[in-house]
């Protein structure tokens, strides 16, 4: 019998996008013919993936998972909301989120991290997409932590438990009262995600993002004396960032304090200082270029005689 290398099984798994199991079993089975183990995998439908990994995926499901003092918060990307519903995939966000939970989150290091059952992360992705017939990619991911406190969670229209459209993490540091402080971050987790803030706090904002907004500000107040336009500035930016930054913000449970207004008076049901450490928010698809297909024009192509 043939030896079945690594090096086999990897040219068989970028030959087809099957797992690395599967390629595995299809060597053994054909004794190490890769062309016979194509035609194996093909006749599993386990080929299937690397023929679909062009397609644009731009729905799926964001997983916010908290466990202690860390939180995850990830995206997996389908074709078509109708996955979304569908058990296995859900099943797959939500084992890839305990594993990110377990593991740092980071995409690169997270597809090659053992996935539970057997194989890998990128081979169940891949093993999802031979089943479930639509291309799928684990887009992106993000980890918080604090040595004392809580990471809160929330996910907006959940579909499932911690599963949706927009997730969002948020770290509190502090000694305090523990069932306090994770309602309070779940307050902060909500603000988070229907404001969508760019930072924490000013100190935070991207300088291209800042650069921008003060060119914006120079261009509409041109012509204006320098020392002027420099107040113009200065006041223009602190609006933005009272739009912007989290802390700022008005809180969306009381508009009539900040975030940062509303934590300090927090303390005193904590029963201890209160800082917002960070927060990731995750909304589907975004920044994602869909393709918009016309559907009438592919059925007319598909019958159109040659």
């Amino acid at each position: 019998m043939a030896q079945i290398t690594a090096a086999l099984v990897k040219d068989l798994r970028e030959k087809t996008g099957a797992g690395m199991m599967d390629c595995k079993n299809a060597l053994n089975e054909t004794g190490g013919d890769i062309e016979a183990a194509i035609d194996w995998l093909r006749k599993k439908g386990l080929s299937r993936a690397a023929k679909k990994s062009g397609r644009v995926a731009a729905e799926g499901l964001v997983a916010a998972t908290v466990r202690g003092n860390r939180g995850v918060v990830v995206e997996v990307n389908s074709e078509t909301d109708f996955v979304a519903r569908n058990e296995e995939f859900q099943a797959l966000v939500r084992a890839i989120a305990d594993v990110a939970i377990e593991k740092k989150a980071d995409v690169s290091d997270l597809l090659g991290t053992h996935y539970p059952g057997g194989g890998t992360v990128q081979d169940a992705i891949a093993n999802a997409i031979a089943t479930i017939g639509e291309n799928m990619t684990l887009r992106r991911a993000a980890e918080l932590h604090v040595g004392q406190g809580v990471v809160a969670s929330y996910v907006h229209n959940a579909i499932s438990d911690g599963l949706g459209k927009i997730g969002v993490i948020v770290a509190l540091e502090s000694t305090g009262d523990a069932e306090a402080l994770a309602a309070l971050g779940r307050q902060v987790a909500m603000h988070v995600a229907a404001t969508s803030p760019v930072a924490l706090d000013a100190a935070g904002v991207d300088p291209a993002i800042l650069a921008r907004e003060k060119n914006v500000l120079a261009e509409k107040n041109a012509g204006k004396p320098a020392h002027v336009l420099e107040k113009i500035i200065e006041s223009g930016l602190k609006t933005y960032y009272k739009e912007v930054c989290l802390l700022e913000q008005p809180f969306i449970h009381d508009n009539a304090k900040t975030v940062a207004q509303a934590v300090r008076e927090s303390e005193k049901t904590v029963g201890a200082p209160v800082a917002v450490k960070g927060f990731f928010r995750f909304a589907l698809g975004e920044g994602i270029e869909k393709q918009e297909n016309d559907f009438a024009a592919e059925v007319a192509a598909a019958v159109k005689p040659n």
